[in-house]
């Protein structure tokens, strides 16, 4: 017999796992709507699951927030029912090829300077700023950005008081090493610039394909940690900004130039990358290099089904049989539980083939391009590395991503 979960969702396949619970599609009883459902079991150790509905509460109505459809107690397990969303942005970074052309990334930073700054309105911090923590919508909504996984967000003022949480030293990392900001490597506790120094990171990422940070060899997860560190306070703005406009390494000078409790111009660091888009003679058009990728592939299909004899790489599209394995991030991280988090995702077929010039602008696209019609190729998800376990998902509007479980609970490395 089918379970039913807050007397009206159906539970359908489960499309991913972890240490502290399972997520699976489900669908509405009556209207029909395919949402995500997370499920932990009461008795776990470390709970997750009401400390995130508390902060999708606290966050609900803002655009690029998830709607909780459901939370509360079924049975002997712990459940949160909300909106399904699409791939994240390391699922499309790989999709076309790891590198994202300027365009596409001044698109992605002004809506997620906006995501923080609205979480930080509500008197929360983020902390664990990454690629896989922001999703695109789906339908109506693809063009739209998403920040999830609130298991290590703080509050940074009281609810009370509004009163700024005090200077501290000697904290352990939170987040993931890769994109920590550099107080956070020195040990000092976290404020809303330490987020935006994160994005600067993940925005850089996008440009440079790559973080000089990357790929250090150690033989302990502390050693690695250490060295990422090193290489992080050792790495001038300007080298790591080095062949890109100058406006990266302005944001990067702003963030750092941000006392602990000072409220950041977030509209400042908007109108730095739009002033830049406007120079570059970009427009806010939401068409991203994977819409463009895509449009490129469904060219080829065409053409091939027109003239069988055309070769072509191009994968028709069949949303019947998306497949999705999970997979555990590589980079060291000093929190332990950002180590353990499993995540969805996603490796996109031929993401080697798919190469995109990295000078496609708007003025090249002139088909009538909506993202509420483009889905992205059929695929097969999952680390490279890890071991893959295939599963179906049917009947949902393009490719989905769901979060990773994470906890509440801070570990050290």
């Amino acid at each position: 017999m089918d379970r039913i979960v807050g007397s009206k969702y159906k539970l359908g396949r489960k499309i991913g796992s972890g240490s502290f619970g399972e997520i699976y599609l489900a669908t509405h009883v009556d209207t029909y709507e395919i949402v995500a459902v997370k499920i932990e079991s009461s008795k776990t150790n470390h709970p997750q699951l009401l400390y995130e509905a508390k902060l999708y509460n606290a966050l609900q109505g803002g655009t690029g927030i998830a709607n909780i459809k459901w939370c509360g107690i079924d049975g002997e397990d712990n459940v949160l029912v909300i909106d399904l969303l699409g791939p994240s942005l390391e699922d499309l970074f790989v999709y076309c090829g790891r590198r994202f052309s300027l365009k596409t990334v001044l698109l992605l930073a002004d809506q997620m300077i906006t995501r923080v700054e609205f979480m930080h309105s509500k008197g929360y911090l983020h902390r664990d700023i990454k690629p896989d923590n922001f999703l695109m919508g789906l339908g109506r909504k693809a063009n739209q950005v998403y920040i999830i996984d609130f298991g290590l967000a703080k509050r940074y003022r009281d609810a009370t008081t509004n009163r700024h949480i005090p200077y501290r030293e000697n904290k352990n990392l939170t987040g993931t090493a890769r994109y920590a900001s550099c107080n956070t490597h020195l040990g000092i506790e976290q404020s809303r610039r330490d987020d935006l120094e994160s994005i600067g990171y993940v925005l850089l990422y996008f440009l440079r394909g790559s973080l000089p940070w990357q790929g250090l060899k150690a033989a302990t997860k502390k050693q690695k940690y250490d060295k990422i560190s090193e290489k992080k306070l050792a790495t001038p703005i300007e080298v790591l900004c080095k062949s890109h406009p100058v406006e990266f390494a302005s944001y990067f000078h702003y963030c750092h130039s941000l006392t602990f409790d000072q409220r950041p111009d977030y509209g400042f660091l908007r109108r730095l990358f739009r002033d830049l888009s406007d120079r570059e003679g970009y427009q806010y058009d939401h068409v991203f290099d994977w819409t463009l990728l895509k449009c490129k592939q469904s060219q080829k299909a065409k053409a091939q089904q027109q003239d069988p004899g055309v070769s072509s790489r191009a994968v028709p599209m069949n949303i019947e049989k998306h497949q999705v394995s999970v997979s555990r991030p590589t980079e060291a991280s000093g929190q332990l539980e950002a180590e353990q988090r499993p995540a969805i995702r996603m490796q996109f077929r031929s993401s080697a083939e798919n190469s995109r010039s990295s000078n496609w602008h708007t003025d090249r696209l002139r088909v009538g391009t909506s993202t509420d019609n483009v889905l992205l190729q059929s695929t097969s998800f999952g680390h490279a590395d890890a071991p893959r376990r295939n599963i179906a998902v049917s009947k949902t509007q393009g490719l989905v991503a769901v979060y990773g479980f994470g906890r509440e609970s801070r570990g050290k490395l």
